[in-house]
């Protein structure tokens, strides 16, 4: 009996290691804030609970607060950086500012900039003393913050909402809607395995805690509002939020109150306009979809085909990148372009929908550091942006082909830097959206001709199952790649990521000898891949060449079956040619290509493929 129990609990622990998640400390907040806005002077107050796990093994003797509205300020470093990039040439000689903003920030007026000031800060119910540097509030404790330990800071502030510049703010001339408000609250900077992230608002990316918000807002009862989060009191609202049948019961005089709460997010946003048109979809049994927008000069049926198309991507959206656990999602109408939040997007116009909506995996989800890592959300979305596009218009073609183009143009401009730059600290704008967005984007495809494209797509749903909600890095993300494909890709992180090294193979000759045909291929870039040579004959014939990369300790599996494949012992990394050989008669060959599928980023394609002339 004590042998049968003792093999019991070795199995049950075999089983814990093998299903165990990663399991990485990270901070926990819950906020409690209540926010009264007065929509004639665009200002508002608010009260903030903040509740604050320090999960770490760390004592904290500070904390920081991001207080991203002070960068609408004349002077600031926002201003200051965008009006450097004017100031400097960007693609095709043009300044390289984002024309969003410009120079708009030195020109707004006293009630046009936007302010968060802090009238008082307490924790467990003491005063502390803080120091305003723009747009982060250093906060030095009277008492430090304990390793796993709780603390509660209470807050008061005030603010302005900004004239639209960037993101978030009021009256955009272009949207018309009236506020979007995203960055609109002072919120805990993260601390996590690599200390405090105090990043100052200059550009662009963020960073957030994960944990619970429950937000109040005190508006003007004309605004109708959408964002983050669930409609606690839907039947106090209307609008369309409220259950079907139920009589709408508002409180008396000029101004509504809107709870709205959200579990497990790392962000609240929230958009309100008078004039907001309100759709909902219920997607299936877990989730509905919101869509607000504002008759414009955009058609209202470019809007809601939104809903049309966000409810027959669900699907396969789940199935390739991995379930959506939240009860609701909106689309939104406002912003400056496309911007992503939890459980909400910002949208100018319907365009970008899709983008913005498949952040909320790689961004909402699994919250990557932006600043760090933006090609990880930005690359990761667009990739799934593709992906997803492909399905909706049935499109079985190579659905990253625009990806590759961008970054083929930054190469050739010789502006590239690595991806491991901070967002921030890319030296020109020019530079850092073919880098992030296209480059990160080419990484995942190219990924897909490293391991194959089944392969990879099991690495996306296995980092999702183990990473979401939990901040991963490069670093996590290569381990599961590693783990499911069962090679090394260390190098593809070291090459891709930490360097510009480009990839170029080229066909340096054809000959027969000994009653075989070889192929010389060689390399010209500096960074090495495993190689796909394809060998087309007279009689309609085709033979796959495969060359494994010695530093992957792998093969990738058959993609094709149709084709035959021989299999070579690895190309070292050091050697610049490789010889395949085929029994076919060298008058037999049609064509020689490398890579026939063009998922390798090959930054010379020219001269990868050869059809002799017999």
């Amino acid at each position: 009996m004590r042998k049968i129990f003792y093999l019991v609990i070795i199995f049950c622990c075999i089983s814990l290691f093998s299903n165990a998640q990663p399991d990485r400390w990270q901070q926990k907040v819950k906020y409690v804030m209540n926010v009264d806005m007065n929509v004639q002077t665009n200002q508002f107050t608010g009260k903030q609970k903040l509740e604050y796990w320090n999960n770490s093994p760390d004592t904290l003797t500070k904390v920081f607060y991001h207080l991203y509205f002070n960068a609408f300020q004349p002077g600031s470093m926002m201003d200051v950086r965008s009006r450097r990039q004017g100031a400097v040439n960007g693609a095709g000689g043009r300044p390289d500012w984002d024309g969003r903003v410009k120079d708009r920030i030195l020109n707004l007026k006293p009630d046009e900039i936007g302010y968060q000031k802090i009238l008082s800060l307490k924790m467990n119910g003491k005063l502390q003393s803080f120091k305003m540097l723009e747009t982060i509030l250093e906060v030095k404790l009277d008492k430090p913050i304990l390793p796993k330990s709780k603390v509660v800071f209470d807050m008061e502030f005030e603010a302005q909402v900004p004239l639209q510049v960037r993101r978030s703010g009021r009256d955009n001339p272009s949207t018309k809607v009236r506020y979007s408000m995203s960055q609109w609250y002072p919120k805990l900077c993260e601390y996590d395995y690599e200390g405090w992230h105090p990043t100052p608002y200059i550009a662009r990316e963020f960073y957030g805690v994960w944990g619970e918000y429950d937000v109040s807002i005190k508006i003007d009862s004309k605004y109708i509002l959408g964002g983050t989060g669930y409609l606690q009191n839907p039947n106090q609202i209307g609008y369309g939020y409220e259950t079907a049948g139920a009589k709408v019961n508002r409180p008396s005089g000029n101004k509504l109150t809107w709870r709205f709460v959200a579990p497990n997010v790392h962000d609240f946003m929230w958009a309100a306009d008078p004039e907001f048109i309100h759709k909902t979809r219920k997607a299936n049994d877990s989730v509905t979809f919101h869509l607000l927008y504002k008759p414009t000069n955009v058609a209202a049926a470019s809007w809601e085909k939104i809903l049309d198309d966000a409810e027959r991507a669900l699907p396969f959206i789940e199935k390739t990148f991995g379930v959506y656990p939240y009860k609701q999602y909106s689309f939104i109408h406002g912003g400056d372009g496309g911007m992503e939040y939890p459980m909400a997007t910002l949208l100018a116009d319907p365009g970008a929908w899709l983008h913005e909506w498949m952040h909320n995996w790689y961004h909402g989800l699994l919250g990557t550091n932006e600043s760090l890592n933006g090609w990880m959300d930005e690359g990761f979305a667009s990739y799934a942006d593709d992906r997803v596009l492909a399905f909706l218009n049935n499109d079985t073609g190579f659905a990253s082909g625009g990806a590759y183009r961008s970054y083929f143009s930054l190469v050739k401009s010789g502006k590239e830097e690595p991806l491991t730059t901070h967002a921030d600290h890319y030296n020109l704008n020019a530079a850092y959206s073919p880098a992030v967005y296209s480059k990160g984007e080419v990484f995942m495809e190219q990924l897909g001709y490293i391991v194959g494209a089944p392969v990879r797509d099991n690495i996306l749903l296995e980092y999702y199952k183990q990473w979401r909600f939990k901040h991963p890095n490069t670093t996590d993300f290569i381990r599961i790649a590693e783990k499911v494909s069962d090679m090394k890709l260390d190098w593809y992180k070291e090459y891709w990521i930490n360097s510009t090294k480009t990839i170029d193979y080229s066909i340096d000759s054809l000959w027969e000898e000994n009653g075989m045909t070889n192929v010389r291929i060689k390399r010209n870039g500096l960074m090495p891949m495993p190689i796909d040579v394809q060998l087309t004959f007279k009689d309609g014939s085709k033979e796959m060449h495969y060359v494994p990369l010695d530093l992957m300790y792998g093969l990738k599996p058959i993609e094709d079956k149709t084709v035959a494949r021989k299999v070579y012992e690895p190309w070292h990394w050091t050697s610049e040619t490789f010889i395949i050989s085929t029994q076919k008669k060298l008058f037999d060959f049609t064509a020689v290509e490398i890579d026939p599928s063009q998922r390798m980023a090959d930054v010379e394609r020219k001269n990868n493929k050869l059809e002799p002339k017999w």
